[in-house]
């Protein structure tokens, strides 16, 4: 693909263009040598460290501390406390009054003294820990004086550095959280709400020395898991597979209508196997994908919404799924497997829907295929890249077939990449040395060993320069797992979750479905502005024991897994739901469009994933479980017919939905026609609905709902080709 295809829009303004090149790495690019050095080595470091612990396993909570210190002197270092476009306003009154504080230079490109002594002091109170293990175990978990500063230290510290890389929504939440804790224990306080109360120094005893909260399961799951995927992904990245991706989906589906658009899905559903953020998503793929969907016709706003819907997707997609595959495997108490096995339809028809909502898009525009001039060659690209496939083989052998840990799948993925990182420079070169002898354009002096043993430091910088950017990724995952276990430590203490749920069960009267949708509600509200692993921590916490809970209560048994991804399907939905939408944002910021609009018309994009987690509580076939035990173990569909019934019925199901919301078929829908595709969709999801009243098989009502929607389609097909003359224009099955 030419150069002018592969950049982000020019027209976006510099603030949003910005954005993009800050999001998730840190918008400080200092001048220093010195400080670009420190950033570097802490990098490196801290991905080798975590490399050796993978190899040598550690106690959990020194490993705990070290993974937190790292992440917490990064974002002082690597994020300025303001931007200095627009600092806020106690830094205004400062200036005015003492202006020789006012920095003469962007905060962007040098460190301040203070940031310095905040990243010391943070990391150090989260190795106080480590220095003082044996010391603090014979305690038994009962601080002292100092113990309580220090943990004050770090509590606020980490909030602040929440603050500084991921916005003030998780803060926020973090401390209102903080003061319930303290102030829940009032008169005043509504009696639903009310609980006995604390100390501070209990508070700040349980909050820093227990396995609860701060150093609880989400960072340890940071630690054991999150962070060797995201470095996986960052290697595969800077090896090339990002590109190869891309070059594939297009040079696959840039000359079908709408190709661009088609191409962004497969390709952020490709990215989305081994991103752990939808903005991060957005990024990588959406700077190559956006611009040549604008360039077909499609508008700028839509462009973005396509890719957002698609990003966001991507954290659904096993086997990461936003790292929140491994917490949730965690949390629930069941092989991470159980977790993926669970997730897949869903995931696969949801994006699958997309690949189908952005097919009818581009038949209601008319959109232009890009000509075969314009992109890469299918068979050539797919060749030339299949080496990348080979550590995402082994990591999925590893995982599903040999049935292997995800730290030993992941730490062997790694190392088959490593390797091949090594040796794929000096392979090409020497390819490309014979290719010129051959041609007789070889240089005469150019000399074999020389030039292989270049390529061989080029790999070896691409794994040093991986290294470097798997750490950048995770600075904003290691304090927000921290963060959030504020929240689960806080909830824990006060018992909040069991109130939350009387909150309600009283404001639903009892009502499955009311307290469904208010549990949604709930999700999309407090997800907005997290990112995806402090998101599903917060959801878990409060939002899924509501589900199985007030569910038990109506009658209904709503498996675990099933009511925690259903609040991490809303969680994650939070990503390009208004106002706050980061990923229609980064989207817009490529674009040039209006950040809102984006993220309107991602979401109307994204309403076929919203109503997935409300069919598969209710079919939970859909998740491969046919019920279950009465010791609450999850009892597998492991019917073979079965499980490709439940998923062809599920996809047609959602196909139809997906024409009800876009108005489109096989050809322009009337509104009777969109009410008719409406009702198929909701007899094929519920079925139960019918089977009720009429006393015929589940499976009788989907096959009618089936040969309906196909009838359906004939007919618009037929009318459409009448209409047009007999002209064969393309129809919506293509």
């Amino acid at each position: 693909m030419s150069t002018e295809n592969t950049t982000a829009d020019d027209t976006a303004p510099e603030e949003e263009r910005d954005f993009v090149a800050e999001s998730e790495s840190g918008p400080r690019s200092p001048n220093s040598r010195i400080a670009v050095a420190v950033i570097t080595g802490l990098c490196v470091a801290w991905s080798l460290f975590q490399l050796y612990i993978a190899e040598f396993p550690v106690e959990s909570r020194f490993a705990r501390s070290w993974h937190l210190g790292f992440a917490l002197a990064l974002v002082f270092l690597a994020f300025p406390a303001y931007d200095y476009r627009s600092p806020p306003l106690w830094t205004r009154i400062v200036h005015g009054l003492l202006p020789f504080l006012r920095p003469k230079r962007s905060n962007r490109e040098f460190i301040p003294v203070i940031d310095m002594v905040l990243a010391i002091v943070a990391a150090g109170s989260s190795l106080f820990f480590v220095v003082y293990q044996k010391e603090l175990q014979a305690m038994g978990g009962l601080g002292d004086t100092r113990e309580v500063i220090v943990g004050t230290i770090l509590i606020v510290l980490l909030l602040e550095a929440a603050r500084r890389a991921l916005g003030i929504a998780l803060s926020a939440i973090c401390i209102i959280f903080i003061c319930y804790a303290f102030i829940g224990s009032e008169p005043w306080m509504p009696d639903i709400l009310r609980y006995r109360g604390t100390t501070y120094e209990f508070f700040i005893f349980e909050m820093y020395l227990t396995d609860t909260s701060i150093f609880g399961v989400p960072l340890g799951v940071s630690t054991s898991f999150v962070f060797l995927f995201v470095l996986f992904g960052s290697l595969l990245d800077r090896a090339g597979a990002g590109k190869y991706f891309i070059d594939v989906a297009f040079s696959g589906l840039g000359h079908k209508i709408g190709g661009p658009a088609k191409a962004a899905v497969v390709a952020s559903g490709l990215s989305g196997l081994v991103s752990g953020s939808s903005i991060a998503n957005v990024v990588t793929t959406g700077t190559f994908t956006i611009p040549l969907m604008k360039k077909v016709g499609l508008p700028a706003y839509k462009a973005g919404a396509v890719e957002v819907a698609a990003s966001t997707n991507g954290q659904l997609m096993p086997p990461i799924m936003g790292a929140a595959a491994f917490i949730m495997a965690d949390i629930i108490g069941i092989p991470y497997l159980d977790v993926v096995r669970a997730a897949l339809f869903p995931a696969i028809i949801s994006y699958l829907a997309l690949f189908y909502v952005v097919h009818l898009e581009a038949l209601k525009l008319n959109l232009r295929p890009l000509s075969k001039s314009e992109l890469p060659p299918m068979l050539k690209t797919l060749v030339n890249g299949s080496h990348y496939l080979i550590p995402l083989g082994v990591l999925i052998w590893f995982l599903v077939i040999e049935k292997r840990s995800p730290i030993f799948s992941a730490l062997t993925a790694i190392e088959a990449l490593a390797v091949l990182m090594i040796i794929q420079r000096p392979i090409i070169a020497y390819l490309a040395l014979g290719a010129h002898k051959k041609a007789g354009s070889l240089d005469p002096d150019a000399q074999l060993g020389p030039i292989l043993g270049a390529a061989f430091l080029d790999g070896l910088l691409d794994i040093w320069q991986g290294l470097i950017a798997g750490a950048r990724s995770m600075m904003s995952v290691g304090v927000a797992t921290a963060a959030a276990g504020i929240i689960v430590g806080v909830v824990s203490t006060t018992g909040l979750t069991g109130r939350f749920v009387n909150l309600i069960g009283t404001v639903s009267g009892g009502n499955v479905s009311v307290m469904l949708v208010l549990t949604a509600v709930t999700s999309l509200i407090l997800g907005m502005g997290l990112p995806t692993t402090a998101n599903y921590i917060l959801m878990a916490t409060l939002t899924a024991p509501v589900i199985v809970t007030l569910g038990g209560d109506a009658g209904l048994v709503f498996p675990i897994i099933a009511a925690h991804l259903f609040v991490f399907y809303f969680g994650i939905l939070a990503d390009d739901t208004p106002p706050v939408g980061l990923a229609a944002y980064a989207a817009a910021a490529i674009s040039g469009a209006d950040p809102i609009k984006t993220g309107i018309q991602g979401f109307t994009y994204d309403l076929r994933t919203a109503i997935l987690p409300f069919v598969f509580l209710f079919n939970t076939e859909l998740l491969m479980i046919s019920g279950v035990a009465a010791n609450g173990d999850i009892i597998w569909l492991n019917d073979p017919i079965g499980i490709v019934w439940v998923f062809v019925v599920a996809l047609i199901a959602m196909f139809a939905f997906a024409a009800f919301m876009q108005g489109y078929f096989a050809d322009k829908c009337n509104w009777a026609e969109r009410i008719f595709l409406l009702a198929i969709a909701i007899g094929m999801f519920r079925p139960a609905l019918i089977t009720d009243q009429v006393g015929l098989e589940r499976e009788i009502i989907q096959g009618i709902g089936l040969t309906l929607w196909v009838l359906m389609y004939l007919y618009q097909k037929r009318r459409k080709k009448n209409r047009d003359g007999g002209s064969g224009v393309v129809s919506a099955a293509t």
